[in-house]
């Protein structure tokens, strides 16, 4: 019978494992969109001819897209949340349960045909469609579609509407009829409460016709830039206007999966060229603030080769920047960001809103359920590039990450990262999970694995998963093939549970012409701990202690090459004592982690100082 037990289990874990490597799988799409935009009172007609391949290996008898802009009325789940949450977000509060009919937003669905022309059924349920198919899609096969639809753009910013603060007409994000991904864990129709997305890769062959005052930008490169003018055509001549009421602007965009632009009639458009070819535009109004969206674009450029040379080469051909959205808002080659604030202000958020290029426009994580992964790892890299842009130098860029987490981590409020995006319990606590705890946990795994070993992953991690979903479990193997370790342990701690990290330097016992020295966990989460003994005569010597249940050691990272790995530490054991060759009146200090990665609670006990 144990015999039996054993083969099944193999045989188990055989089937994941080459499930996870050999038989990914991800359904593809491509997106036909033609826009009819009458800016007089806000509203567009919208033809959607969409081709949806069902790779998956199940047969599917129905499709959901998301309809995002019904979010934006009184009565939505998105006005119930803001105004039921402790801490609703400043920009919504109760303003969607004050629009007026013209002010709302709205996805009015006025057909579903099949390719013969054929109507399907269809039920809107809040912000998702449901389409019920005629004929079921069988794995391998693809479905036609074509929806008609009119729409209106909702006067309360939340990444998408009309008017925002700045001045700036129209942020069209979420605008469209959108696919819910399907993937292995089944449908993600997720109504919009107001967090993050989830989409499927494919193309987007969109024309937008509008009043020929605006000036557009956005997801894709346009086709048409002589028609167009606006400088498109050519950087070298002055702007010019067309004498058409309206233009048709024609944009394609390939491996993506989102399509969002913006419109003012008070654009400025300017660009400038990466050393790769890469051609970032910049569009924004000419106001007080224009000043600092000139002297933003070196910094851009130096984000972007930062970024190339680091993790992985920006695989499309331009990527834009532009005023407007409610704050800063990534989507697939572009960005919406508002400009108010100080200059440093304005290069953080356009460095922040540009890695996401790498991390939700490349690497298409569900930031609904693993919203750690994209916004963590952004800000993780984002103050990584700062720190070179400002020539700064910080042994930690994240060290203020880390006094928030320290603060929130003795607090009540804590959840695990592995909760869903829509269902933290504050605003407060999302944001410090999603982006203070997210990046630590990447900073923390190169003080277990080392940071060689992080940066090589982290590229390898890119290279393998761009233009897919991946998992935690895909990054875990990725380190854990790059390193040599089993890291198991600490996904699962730090990220499925809220348990905390504190050791403590209990003493340095005297031992004849040897010293002991004594520590102890006394936060239910293991780690890994680097120690540094500083002696009176000015000598510094490393060792680390790795846990069992690594099975094995880091060796090269920052703390140097000439580190002492000593026997490792059971998690169960809370105390662990070390004999050093070093007599106690030698020794002036012993400190826990120096380097500051280690997310410690507390500290003030991981130093021991002589009272010489």
């Amino acid at each position: 019978m144990i015999k039996y037990f054993f083969v099944i289990c193999y045989s188990i874990w055989i089937i994941n494992f080459s499930y996870t490597q050999n038989n990914y799988w991800q359904q593809a799409i491509d997106y036909e969109i033609i826009v009819d935009f009458d800016h007089n009172n806000h509203q567009f007609s919208g033809n959607e001819i969409i081709k949806y391949k069902n790779n998956s290996p199940e047969d599917l008898n129905k499709v959901f897209m998301h309809l995002y802009y019904n979010a934006f009325q009184p009565g939505s789940m998105m006005d119930v949340r803001s105004r039921n949450i402790e801490d609703p977000d400043s920009r919504v509060q109760d303003k969607i349960s004050h629009l007026n009919n013209n002010e709302i937003g709205y996805h009015e669905i006025i057909s579903i045909k099949n390719k013969k022309g054929k109507s399907l059924k269809y039920h809107v349920d809040g912000t998702i469609l449901e389409i019920a198919l005629d004929k079921t899609l069988k794995s391998g096969n693809s479905l036609f579609l074509e929806i008609e639809f009119e729409s209106q753009a909702p006067l309360q910013i939340r990444r998408t509407g009309r008017d925002n603060k700045e001045g700036i007409s129209y942020s069209m994000t979420q605008w469209y009829p959108k696919m819910c991904e399907y993937d292995l864990d089944g449908w993600h129709a997720n109504p919009y409460i107001g967090r993050e997305f989830y989409g499927v890769w494919g193309g987007f062959d969109v024309t937008i016709s509008i009043d020929s005052e605006f000036i557009l930008g956005g997801t894709g490169v346009l086709q048409n830039p002589q028609e167009i003018g606006y400088g498109y055509e050519d950087k070298s001549k002055p702007l010019k206007r067309s004498s058409k009421p309206k233009l048709d602007w024609h944009f394609k965009a390939e491996n993506v999966h989102d399509f969002a632009w913006a419109a003012d009639p008070d654009f400025l458009h300017d660009t400038t060229m990466l050393n790769n070819g890469t051609i970032l535009h910049f569009l924004h109004q000419d106001d007080s603030l224009n000043k600092n969206w000139v002297e933003l674009k070196p910094y851009a450029v130096k984000c972007f080769h930062y970024m190339n040379e680091h993790y992985g080469e920006y695989p499309y051909e331009q990527y834009s920047i532009i005023q407007g959205g409610d704050g800063g808002m990534e989507y697939p080659m572009c960005t919406l960001i508002t400009a108010e604030g100080s200059f440093k202000g304005l290069v953080s958020v356009a460095v922040h809103e540009s890695i996401h290029s790498w991390f939700q426009g490349i690497l298409g994580t569900n930031e609904s359920k693993h919203e750690w992964m994209d916004e963590g790892f952004c800000t993780y890299a984002q103050y990584e590039v700062l720190n070179y842009l400002y020539n700064f130098n910080m042994l930690n860029p994240l060290y203020r990450q880390y006094s928030n987490y320290i603060k929130f981590a003795h607090t009540d409020y804590q959840e695990p990262l592995s909760t869903h995006a829509d269902f933290y319990k504050k605003n407060y606590v999302y944001g410090v999970s999603a982006y203070t705890k997210g990046s630590i946990f990447l900073l923390q795994l190169g003080y277990i694995v080392g940071d060689e070993v992080l940066k090589k992953g982290m590229k390898i991690y890119f290279d393998e998963w761009k233009f897919k979903h991946p998992k935690p479990l895909d990054f875990k193997r990725i380190m854990e093939l790059e390193s040599g370790l089993e890291l198991d342990w600490y996904f699962e701690q730090f990220i499925q549970t809220i348990n905390t990290i504190d050791y403590s330097i209990v003493d340095i016992e005297e031992n004849e012409k040897t010293s002991i020295v004594n520590l102890k966990r006394i936060g239910d989460m293991p780690m890994p701990i680097d120690i540094c003994i500083k002696t009176k005569e000015g000598k510094v010597i490393w060792y680390t202690i790795p846990l069992r249940i690594m099975r094995g050691n880091k060796t090269n990272d920052r703390i140097g090459q000439n580190v002492q790995v000593l026997p490792d530490w059971p998690w169960v054991y809370e105390d662990y004592g070390f004999e050093v060759d070093i007599p106690l009146n030698k020794i002036k200090s012993v400190q826990i982690d120096p380097s500051t990665r280690l997310a410690d609670i507390n500290p003030l006990n991981n130093v021991w100082n002589s009272i010489d």
